[in-house]
């Protein structure tokens, strides 16, 4: 549930906060307010494109800030979003929006926007205008369908797409392979010289990296050479100053030592010891300076076998596995070059089975889709006739189209409505006006609260082109909406106002000779006076309020 808004320096708001309540909360002003701002900032915490022109004039940046009491379901999906969860499942939303930049914060860590739009389905629903526009397309007919047909569907779609993706895999592969004999010939004969090449080559896994380390070695022999004889010079015992004559003195002088001490003798033992250990050294160094003799022919092949590796290693990989990965695919396309009527015959075979089994799965999704659209549109007759649509008749087409299946199915879906007696259900587009489209939502929004986990739902324009008892009847529906959902509901009908349990004023004033838009939480009598006005009455009389006040329990005995 959304729980508060936090607004500051923001278009014509300076700064605001509201905090919302359960249930139904309302949000009314005069045209021009500022209303569509509210909605504006909600849009932008949730990740809604910024734009420095957002920013109060003379601000150096604009703030808006979420807080939300997120139910389990919803804190579950904000760890396999890898967001931040509070333990008693707070969350907070930050935006602030710069010049140039803007900033996006989920519980004080640091987020892109592309999360914060993921983050956002989760968290609320919110219908405009635009989303009722949206019902006129069909892609939106059979997102609807889908939605409410629930998981065996979902089943279906995952099934399909990663067959529909291998099908379309083989299709590209048949038309990569389509080509001219002289383009095929010319590829086996480039090929052929590959596959000889690298056959020739005989490459050995970690060949180079020891060859490489051997070419170090023979490189750099004389050098080595140099200063193993130094070592060997320093570390022996023919001359005067060197480490084996020096211990050997030392060794002398200690055990002359031991006569006059026999407690020096486990000292003696101790250099005898460094004495053993330094002379096996000289004689290792010994062998090993006897054999750094310098071979020119091994350096050569060393060096030629380097060059044949680093060649292919140029042609075909960084590395010798690269190398024999390319050798086989190699391989295995000569090969299907030289039999390559079989090969296409094949690949021809397997599309046509691919193809066979989508149309399978495709026929069991239009079943499920067929059986979905009857019990959906049953339901959506009853909403729609609750929402003041007397005599309307609502069917949902499910047509499907072989020749034209798709990752989606084969089913081509469309809403039909019939809104007077006699006439046949036509396509939404063909006479659905802008307040039938914002009820039609609305219906479907009632159908599917029950069985969707979002608990905020944010109504823009949901009183778009209607009035009178119509009005009242949409009114009814909310209201019973919000038993189950928090509903904040911008609207300009009294009727929708009444409903209210918690309402709230937007209006301008003037604040410092600069225009601020105000947004105040309204007590009984207040909100009262804010229905009168919605009423039309230019004066509030006691006769409005009493309208007003009898629209307002009208409301609570509907809840």
């Amino acid at each position: 549930m959304l729980e508060s808004l936090h607004v500051k320096n923001l278009a014509l708001i300076d700064e605001q906060e509201v905090n919302f309540s359960s249930g139904m909360n309302i949000l009314s002003g005069e045209t021009g307010a500022g209303k569509s701002i509210i909605i504006g900032s909600i849009n932008l915490a949730l990740g809604a494109k910024a734009d420095k022109d957002y920013i109060r004039t003379g601000a150096e940046y604009a703030l808006v800030e979420l807080i939300f009491s997120l139910n389990q379901r919803q804190q579950e999906e904000m760890k396999e979003l890898d967001l931040p969860v509070e333990e008693d499942g707070t969350l907070l939303l930050q935006r602030k929006i710069m010049a140039g930049r803007s900033v996006c914060k989920v519980n004080g860590e640091t987020v892109s926007s592309g999360q914060l739009k993921m983050l956002s389905g989760s968290l609320l629903d919110m219908y405009g205008q635009h989303e009722h526009q949206s019902l006129l397309k069909s892609t939106k007919h059979k997102e609807l369908l889908d939605d409410y047909a629930g998981n065996e569907v979902l089943e279906y779609k995952k099934k399909l797409k990663t067959l529909y993706h291998e099908y379309r895999e083989t299709e590209k592969e048949i038309s990569a392979n389509c080509q001219d004999e002289v383009s095929r010939r010319r590829e086996a004969e480039l090929l052929t010289f590959e596959v000889n090449e690298l056959e020739a080559a005989e490459l050995l896994p970690g060949e180079d990296e020891q060859l490489e380390k051997s070419y170090r070695r023979m490189t750099n022999a004389r050098k080595i050479k140099e200063a193993v004889f130094q070592v060997h010079g320093l570390t022996g015992y023919e001359e005067e100053g060197c480490a084996g004559e020096t211990i050997g003195r030392a060794l002398r002088e200690l055990k002359n030592a031991v006569s006059y001490d026999e407690t020096a003798e486990e000292l003696v033992k101790q250099l005898e010891d460094i004495d053993n250990l330094l002379s096996d050294f000289n004689r290792a160094l010994a062998d090993y300076q006897e054999n750094l003799e310098f071979d020119g022919e091994e350096f050569v092949r060393t060096e030629e076998r380097l060059n044949i590796i680093n060649h292919l290693k140029g042609k075909y990989g960084n590395t010798i596995e690269d190398i024999q990965a390319a050798f086989e695919e190699k391989k295995q396309r000569l090969e299907q070059l030289s039999n390559f009527d079989d090969y296409l015959q094949k690949l021809e075979n397997k599309k046509e089975q691919q193809k066979k089994q989508i149309l399978i799965l495709c026929s069991k999704l239009s079943e499920c889709r067929k059986k979905a659209a009857d019990e959906l549109s049953v339901k959506l007759k009853e909403a729609l006739v609750d929402l003041n649509f007397m005599d309307v008749v609502f069917e949902i087409s499910v047509e499907p189209e072989e020749d034209r299946f798709s990752e989606e199915g084969y089913d081509q879906i469309e809403f039909l409505i019939s809104t007077n007696p006699g006439e046949r259900p036509k396509p939404l587009q063909q006479i659905a006006s802008g307040g039938e489209l914002s009820r039609i939502m609305l219906a479907f929004k009632t159908v599917f609260a029950d069985q969707e986990g979002t608990e905020t739902l944010v109504f823009d324009e949901i009183d778009t082109g209607i009035s009178g008892r119509t009005a009242w009847k949409v009114s009814e529906k909310l209201g019973k909406l919000s038993a189950k959902h928090q509903i904040i509901c911008i609207t300009h009908l009294p009727q929708i106002a009444a409903m209210a349990d918690s309402h709230f004023l937007i209006e301008k004033q003037l604040k410092d000779d600069r225009t601020v838009t105000q947004i105040a939480l309204l007590d009984n009598e207040e909100s009262l006076a804010e229905l009168a006005r919605l009423l039309g009455s230019g004066n509030v009389t006691e006769a409005v309020l009493m309208n007003a006040k009898e629209m307002k329990e009208l409301a609570e005995q509907v809840k």
